[in-house]
């Protein structure tokens, strides 16, 4: 049997229905404690970023063979706990790269140009004008916290529009070919030199809070803060605080440390101006879903036939 816990394409999960026994509830996700009494006979679970992979869970699944993630995020999986348990997990890797890219880049344009939020004054009958005429994307920096698959791709995006390109990894060789065209800085002087700063890490005891207050004031008087990556990479309320300074002028963030947001913890972002909030959709578009969800289910049917 398969369980799939959240939301997939439709077309993926009729897939596995021709194949298995498959109960789709999306709505599970919501209900992480029911989770672990429907996992009698299950050897395949698919989810996205809220289902809690745990110890637990995995107890009450002893037919458990094979996890799929709709997505590229683990944070939410205990990926020692299923080794432990020969639960092998999939992400879908590259399924969503250019849709992450292209939030981000989308992004750069509307921070950097400082006009979205004209809509609610000009609806009031004010015409704000001086206030909306930001700066252009080509010629200024974009910097790169991490530089793998997703920002590569966004580097490409932003290339092309004529931005410079800097990135951070300590992990990619400096003889990749994929740094051709991206300079390889310090995480300080990427920080320290970039009109945007895009963070595409994940989330581990390292990368908690790596961008807070002594980072946030390495950047420069005016430089804009993109996360798409994960929530807690980013200190929110030293962010809320360095936007309410003047010293970061705006921010897009798809990625929270409380999510869904609540409203308790939405109020530090309260009055901002210049902000994009989102909610953990950076990965996920019409075209992406259909890549993940397709790709996922026929990993799992490989992984269900014996195949490796």
């Amino acid at each position: 049997m398969i369980l799939i816990t959240e939301f997939m394409d439709q077309a993926a999960v009729e897939r596995l229905k021709a194949h298995h026994l498959t109960e789709y509830a999306p709505g599970l996700a919501d209900a992480q404690a029911e989770i672990p009494d429907r996992m009698a006979g299950v050897r395949a679970l698919v989810v996205r970023n809220r289902t809690r992979v745990t110890e637990a869970l995995l107890d009450a699944a002893p037919d458990l063979t094979v996890v799929g993630r709709l997505g590229v995020g683990l944070d939410n999986i205990d990926l020692e706990a299923c080794k432990a348990r020969g639960v092998e997990v999939i992400p879908a890797t590259g399924a969503n790269t250019l849709s992450v890219a292209e939030y981000v880049v989308t992004n750069a344009l509307i921070l950097l140009r400082n006009a979205y939020q004209a809509r609610h004054p000009m609806v009031a009958g004010d015409w704000p004008r001086a206030q909306c005429s930001g700066r252009e994307a080509a010629g200024r920096v974009l910097g790169l916290v991490g530089y793998g698959a997703i920002a590569q791709e966004t580097a490409r995006l932003a290339r092309a529009l004529g931005m410079r390109v800097c990135a951070y990894d300590p992990f990619l060789p400096a003889d990749s070919p994929a740094w051709n065209g991206v300079e390889a800085l310090s995480f300080e002087a990427v920080l320290a030199g970039s009109d945007v700063v895009s963070l595409h890490v994940p989330l581990t005891p390292e990368t908690q809070h790596m961008i807070g207050a002594e980072a946030l004031t390495r950047m420069p008087k005016g430089a804009v803060l993109i996360n798409a990556a994960r929530g807690g990479v980013v200190d929110e309320d030293a962010l809320a605080t360095a936007m309410r300074s003047g010293h970061i002028a705006g921010a897009a963030l798809d990625v929270f440390e409380t999510e869904p947001l609540t409203a308790a913890a939405a109020g530090v972002f309260k009055g901002l101006k210049n902000l994009v909030l989102t909610p953990h959709i950076a990965g996920v578009t019409q075209d992406s879903n259909t890549r993940v969800s397709a790709l996922i289910a026929e990993e799992v049917l490989k992984r269900l036939a014996g195949e490796a």
